[in-house]
């Protein structure tokens, strides 16, 4: 495979997040990523046992990312920035940020090991937003 064959799988990979984030789509979410993956947001990381608990919390809306930015390490790891912007559905309030990945190949092609949420505020600070928005546990 060449290096553009790999960006092309990870930009196909990452489309599938976000067209799955889309429709409500859990274990398409799930798929993307590696079974040790964690998504990171609000303070927080979070293990693919709770991704569902985070996907039915996610606001409901069109996840609208763009090309990500990736840098190979070497043959089966890298790493990428990817631009989003949210508009939730209920009242089209929009939300922009971006992802920092980290990619491996694994013998199912390239997966998701970590994705991290900075979020782009109107004051233009750059955070991973409020401690504990999502509760877990009945909190």
């Amino acid at each position: 495979m060449s290096r553009t064959d790999d960006i092309i799988e990870i930009e196909q990979l990452l489309a599938k997040y976000a067209v799955t984030m889309t429709k409500g789509d859990t274990d398409g979410v799930v798929s993307v990523f590696t079974p040790d993956g964690t998504y990171s947001a609000f303070g927080e990381v979070y293990p693919l046992d709770q991704f569902p608990i985070l996907v039915a919390a996610a606001p409901k809306g069109l996840f609208m990312t763009g090309a990500s930015l990736i840098d190979f390490d070497d043959d089966a790891n890298a790493t990428g920035t990817q631009p989003l912007c949210f508009i939730d559905h209920t009242q089209q309030d929009i939300r922009i940020g971006y992802y920092n990945d980290t990619y491996v190949r694994t013998t199912d092609g390239w997966r998701l090991r970590t994705r991290a949420m900075t979020f782009i505020r109107r004051s233009g600070e750059h955070n991973s937003g409020r401690p504990h928005a999502i509760p877990l546990s009945g909190e």
